[in-house]
């Protein structure tokens, strides 16, 4: 009797905690879908920081439940018997109750039991309500990112008309501060007027009164691009040898830099000495004028024993504006006008781009600071013109070159004269409008910047600290001094009896120094 009791009572408890055990997992499955989807409302940033809140409070509930359940089914099969059934019960018990923590813990990231809701409930419920400060965070942090890139355009915005408006300005102020900037150095020595003085030596000259002596080597330099110019003080040099003088064109390449050239002409200089024993007389047009400068600048104690004097005509020596509105850095369109330049002179010219960088103002500085002329140990004159114009200067031509024309089967009369016309025949002069080219330049700088120019060089730009400077008043331009023109006045003095002037100036203020 007492057996099936025990029996009855053991199957009865077992019935129970099967429901019961089956109740506890369905509460369990619904309360973890319920915080499953509370937790997809919430940031993952919640998540990580309640994590080991939600694991402690997990472990603590469940320690608490196998406890309880343990203690409950003792209590309950002791009041029947006790003695008997006790250790068999707790075994019973341990086993369902680890059996209902290995189906409760499915889940590992969410390890959640409904019975003590004190400990996991209220982190979720918290989660709830930080939900809409998590909106506004995000709506600030929103905020916030769209006024840094509208700050950050506007402000690019800003800097990039900045940039606009500054090459604009430096583009149109264009080479104001520059021209003249030798004569607003104090410690540049001054120079001195030589023009009436040159005036009546040109008027003995036109009158056959030649006083240049033959105890010199006159050394011609020309300027920028006279490579391609044949005529390149032709001229000159011939007068000079029908009057029986020794004198030389330098056969330099001025497409190069002007040290490049320097050292040519130290080069040039010392052969002429040591070959005729007579010391060089120098004349420089344009570029020429500043690579025989720079070639006394470096060279000055190599050369200071042969060089007698230096004439600079219409000579760039302080810069060009024209150079350096050319290849100025920072303006509108600098780097296509750079490239358009080197395409020229490099590619077609077979030149170098230095040739004309050292003509601007900011390489002329850089240069005239680092080396000294010595204008008090050699005579020196700066000669700088005017150019014209008026329109009727728009249809001067001037002759550059000859072209050879091919041989024409021309009948010969067995003589000399006959000979020549043949021969003169077979060339043909090339003329082109360089001076309405010069005169349309003259008259850019006159209007932009109110500076008198020969076309290319200001009359300013042209005077050298130390020198004598000759400046007639009749209008020439730049390439007047090197060119003849079709337009010849009897009249009036040409540019070989120009340069004969020059040098005979320089003569008397060699004597002038040499006696001081």
């Amino acid at each position: 009797m007492n057996m099936s009791l025990v029996i009855e009572s053991l199957g009865f408890f077992s019935s129970m905690d099967d429901i019961f055990d089956r109740l506890l997992i369905l509460a369990s499955y619904i309360g973890h879908r319920c915080i499953q989807f509370v937790e997809d409302l919430a940031l993952r940033e919640a998540d990580r920081y309640l994590e080991d809140l939600v694991n402690i409070s997990a472990g603590q509930h469940l320690k608490s439940l196998r406890h309880g359940i343990c203690k409950s089914f003792s209590e309950g099969s002791s009041s029947s018997s006790k003695p008997y059934i006790s250790d068999r019960d707790l075994e019973i018990c341990e086993r369902r109750a680890s059996g209902s923590r290995d189906e409760f813990l499915v889940d590992t990231r969410s390890e959640i039991v409904e019975t003590n809701s004190s400990h996991v409930t209220v982190p979720f419920i918290c989660r709830g309500l930080m939900l809409p400060l998590y909106g506004l965070q995000f709506a600030w942090r929103l905020a916030m990112s769209c006024w840094r890139s509208s700050f950050l355009y506007v402000r690019r915005a800003h800097l990039r008309v900045r940039s606009i408006a500054s090459r604009v300005q430096r583009t149109l102020r264009g080479s104001s501060d520059d021209i003249g900037w030798l004569q607003r150095i104090p410690s540049m020595p001054s120079v001195n007027d030589g023009t009436e003085r040159f005036l009546e030596l040109l008027a003995g000259i036109r009158k056959g009164k030649h006083e240049l002596p033959n105890s010199f080597v006159y050394l011609l330099i020309p300027g920028l691009f006279s490579n391609h110019s044949p005529l390149y003080f032709v001229g000159t040099k011939r007068f000079f040898s029908k009057m029986g003088l020794a004198c030389h064109i330098a056969k330099i390449h001025s497409e190069v830099s002007v040290e490049h050239n320097a050292w040519e002409l130290k080069q040039y200089i010392e052969e002429l000495y040591w070959g005729s024993g007579k010391h060089v007389m120098l004349l420089g047009h344009s570029k020429g004028g500043v690579d025989a400068a720079a070639a006394l600048c470096i060279y000055w104690n190599d050369l200071k024993d042969k060089v007698a004097g230096l004439a600079l005509v219409q000579c760039p020596y302080g810069g060009t504006p024209v150079a350096s509105d050319i290849l100025r850095e920072g303006q509108v369109a600098d780097k296509e006008t750079r490239r358009i330049m080197e395409f020229l002179i490099c590619k077609l010219i077979k030149g170098d781009i230095r040739a004309l960088e050292d003509l601007t103002y900011d390489k002329r500085k850089e240069f005239i600071m680092k080396y000294k002329l010595p204008a008090e140990q050699i005579p020196l004159i700066s000669f700088h013109s005017e150019a014209s114009i008026a329109p009727g200067v728009l249809a001067t031509m001037t002759h550059i070159a000859h072209a050879e024309l091919p041989w024409l089967p021309l009948s010969k009369f067995g003589n000399e004269e006959s000979d020549n016309i043949v021969q003169a025949s077979r060339q043909m002069p090339v003329v082109i409008p360089l001076s309405a080219a010069m005169a349309v330049c003259a008259l850019h700088l006159q209007l932009r910047y109110g500076e008198k120019s020969d076309g290319l060089v200001t009359c300013r730009d042209a005077e050298v600290p130390g020198s004598v400077v000759v400046k007639p008043d009749r209008k020439l331009d730049h390439a007047w001094m090197v060119y003849s023109s079709r337009k010849m006045n009897a009249s009036e003095a040409d540019a070989s009896e120009m340069c004969e002037a020059i040098l005979t100036l320089l003569v008397e203020l060699g004597k002038g120094k040499a006696l001081n």
